[in-house]
């Protein structure tokens, strides 16, 4: 594999430690995504959080370097589209590791041990919104990640939570939870060869022809992009032997 997706970092801060370690183990080209903190999605649902995102992106991820990849936010299910905050956080979220540098400084961690601000690299920072709630599901949404460059996570749920695949940014994030039970059910060959082609026709810079989709007009058509593709059927652990299939599926 040459990318994994960090979920602890949902659950609680990492430590610069663990970043250092991560980045120094892993081979030259590897990208790690990393998932934004639930504090600031889920407690504090983007209200008052500067200080917590601060926090979040001093907590060691600019020690992975040219191996930070996407950071993935993720939002509750029972959280409706909430546009004056949604606004607010694409307009604080950094998009290169300098202007994450300066909003780490605001940080309220102890400094030894727990805290690292300065860039070792200098990269550009992708961000990916990962939404549950119907109400996200409009054309504003879909215009405003687009304004910002964020991407859409096109997220297949077994049928639990609503699917689009509006191409809102220059790289596409996909999360496969199942696709006929919720973090459970193994993917088929055809289902995997189904995943495949669209991978192959999003990197190419065009969309499927069948691709549902809430806004009419197509986003920055024709120009290559990156496609991170992540599973999360953990349970039964088919995810790993997924990933490795769909892997070979692309090489061929």
């Amino acid at each position: 594999m040459n990318s994994v997706e960090i979920n602890g970092s949902f659950y609680s801060l990492q430590r610069p430690s663990s970043y250092r370690k991560w980045a120094d183990e892993t081979p030259p080209g590897f990208v790690f995504a990393v998932k934004g903190g639930r504090f600031i999605t889920h407690m504090r649902k983007l209200r008052d959080i500067r200080v917590p995102l601060a926090n979040f992106f001093a907590s060691g991820l600019l020690l992975l370097g040219e191996k930070l990849g996407p950071i993935l936010w993720q939002f509750p299910p029972q959280w409706s589209y909430n546009r004056e905050r949604v606004l607010d956080f694409l307009e604080m979220l950094p998009q290169t590791s300098t202007k994450a540098s300066i909003l780490a400084a605001g940080h309220q961690l102890p400094s030894a041990g727990y805290a690292w601000i300065e860039p070792i690299a200098e990269t550009r920072i992708r961000h990916a919104f990962e939404v549950r709630h119907p109400s996200f599901f409009t054309e504003d949404f879909v215009d405003l990640l687009r304004e910002y460059n964020v991407a859409l996570v096109f997220a297949d749920t077994a049928g639990t939570w609503p699917y689009s695949e509006d191409i809102t940014g220059d790289f596409v994030y996909v999360r496969l939870h199942g696709a006929d039970q919720l973090y459970a059910s193994v993917y088929t060959d055809e289902q995997l060869g189904w995943w495949a082609d669209r991978v192959c026709t999003w990197r190419s810079g065009f969309e499927p022809l069948d691709a549902s989709r809430i806004a009419a007009e197509q986003f920055q058509s024709g120009i290559d992009r990156d496609v991170f593709i992540y599973f999360d059927n953990d349970i039964g652990s088919h995810a790993p032997f997924d990933a490795i299939k769909l892997k070979t599926m692309l090489a061929d």
